[in-house]
């Protein structure tokens, strides 16, 4: 059966949702199993533990900021969802706390680089939105949705905020090898996310996954809203020749996508291999 979406997001990083509003939209689309997998932090982990609904339960995890390089030495953006490690493992606390004063520093940059360019946002406006959660650039895009310069956050990351563009500031990363190395050792079970979706379409061949797999890499999302068949039948076909779990998620984010939770799932026993595996248990209602 397909009862689990394994990569939603929350206030806690890029969402919108409270952990209370994701597990209420969870519930309602028919799911018995969500993945906690907010970027870059664990810190929602305990208000979402206390709020899960009888017959359901909660995989926490996150999704993890990383590099791998081309060819030609240009790193290109990949994330990494990690199931089940142990939150308060040394390596992984000290790469977040990296992470959060990195992006605090690039968000000040975006900002004030907008601000030049003659756009109505301040650092203070974008800490407002971002509330608990670390700074990002969908943070970014909704205050410029507030001050009525854009219409989306979409539209935001196509145009203004667009990768490579006037205003982008590059946000420093361990490298993909590195984040699959340290979510095995902390116990967690590693999975590519959206591996043909964006920039790293074209970076992450066969070879390159099948070198990973020695590393600890687990998994591959293969069912996400950005493949399309094409896509989705090239990985299964390399999820089942490399050994890898084929997950599918929605990559759910509240307001600030358009994305449904529940309109990409991960078969329930895919699931049950990951719980094996994972060295904490997951949230149960």
């Amino acid at each position: 059966m397909l009862t689990a979406d394994l990569h939603t997001h929350t206030r806690y990083s890029d969402g919108t949702d409270t952990p209370q509003e994701l597990l209420a939209a969870a519930r309602a689309a028919g799911l018995t199993t969500v993945g906690l997998t907010d970027h870059d932090t664990a810190d929602g982990w305990a208000e979402t533990a206390e709020h899960v609904p009888a017959g359901m339960r909660v995989i926490p995890g996150a999704e993890f900021s990383t590099k791998h390089p081309r060819e030609d030495g240009s790193l290109v953006s990949v994330h990494l969802l990690g199931y089940l490690f142990r939150p308060d493992d040394a390596a992984i606390v000290a790469e977040w706390h990296r992470i959060v004063d990195e992006r605090t520093r690039r968000g000040e940059r975006i900002v004030e680089s907008l601000v030049a360019a003659g756009y109505p946002v301040t650092v203070e406006r974008v800490q407002e939105i971002a509330g608990r959660s670390n700074i990002g650039r969908p943070h970014i895009a909704r205050a410029l949705i507030d001050a009525g310069v854009i219409g989306s956050v979409a539209a935001a990351f196509d145009g203004i905020l667009e990768d490579g563009g006037p205003h982008h500031v590059t946000l420093r990363s361990t490298t993909l090898v590195d984040g699959i190395a340290m979510i095995a050792a902390a116990g967690g079970v590693p999975v590519i996310a959206h591996p043909r979706a964006r920039t790293a379409a074209d970076l992450l061949t066969a070879d390159v996954l099948a070198s990973l797999v020695p590393l600890g890499l687990v998994g591959l999302e293969v069912r996400h809203p950005d493949h399309d068949d094409a896509s989705r039948a090239e990985l299964a076909g390399i999820a089942t020749d490399l050994g890898l779990l084929q997950t599918g998620s929605s990559d759910y984010h509240g307001a600030n996508k358009t994305l449904r939770i529940g309109q990409e799932r991960t078969d329930d026993a895919v699931v049950e291999e990951i719980v094996e595996r994972g060295a904490v248990a997951p949230f149960v209602g």
